[in-house]
């Protein structure tokens, strides 16, 4: 299913991970009028589901999103995450083995090529303010460093935000159920089980944005 042309809208090139974050960047953009463009990566990662949530996302603003098959980074990442290595131990708190390496970066790379494909001058994707202390990706710094990159790479002006930037994840929850989101439709877990398990730091922090946002959680957990 192809994106609707209309000349009136930007292009932009979403990094759609299947989690709650970037579909409520991808229903930002549809509101303010974006002809989008989404990307999706298999990066080798356990919870390998957030594929198929990201694409029932795409199709609930009429697109389609391109998975893009990197699995063979788990040779790299499996060496350092749980989030690609069962035998590391998952934490319930903030800690560096949940950390993927520059995976943002790597993400951003491929959104970069695939803008200047479609005819696009925007990325968005889904760094928001709850994760800015933790990961060095997704802080402003760092995409703002990564813009000027791609601007050199590419010779043309190439524009990289993070919508939510400034939001903390409940503010974003907030917002999303203003935009409609279909927060059911979404996978957080970084595990790859028939529901979410209710155990891991992204379960955790899922369930404590909806507390803190007061608004229902429609998530099912193992717990």
């Amino acid at each position: 299913m192809a994106p609707k042309m209309n000349t009136n809208t930007k292009k932009c090139v979403i990094v759609l991970s299947g989690g709650l974050d970037s579909a409520t960047v991808a229903y930002w953009a549809k509101k303010h009028n974006y002809e989008i463009y989404p990307l999706t990566f298999n990066y080798g990662q356990i919870a390998e589901k957030e594929t198929h949530y990201a694409q029932k996302i795409a199709e609930t603003i009429g697109v389609n999103t391109k998975i893009i098959n990197l699995s063979s980074l788990k040779e790299i990442f499996s060496q350092v995450t749980s989030l690609c290595n069962t035998e590391i131990p998952l934490s319930q708190k903030f800690s560096s083995p949940i950390i993927v390496p520059f995976r943002n970066a790597i993400f951003l790379s491929t959104a970069v090529a695939y803008a200047v494909t479609v005819g696009g001058d925007e990325i968005l994707y889904g760094a928001q303010g709850s994760d800015e202390p933790f990961y060095p990706d997704c802080r402003r710094e760092f995409y703002e460093a990564f813009e000027k990159a791609a601007c050199l790479g590419t010779n043309q002006k190439i524009t990289i935000k993070a919508p939510f930037i400034y939001s903390k994840k409940s503010e974003l929850i907030k917002e999303g159920t203003n935009l409609g989101v279909p927060f059911e439709l979404t996978w957080s877990c970084y595990r790859n089980g028939p529901i979410h398990c209710g155990k891991c730091e992204s379960c955790l922090n899922r369930m404590a944005a909806f507390r803190e946002a007061r608004v229902k959680d429609p998530t099912q957990y193992e717990i």
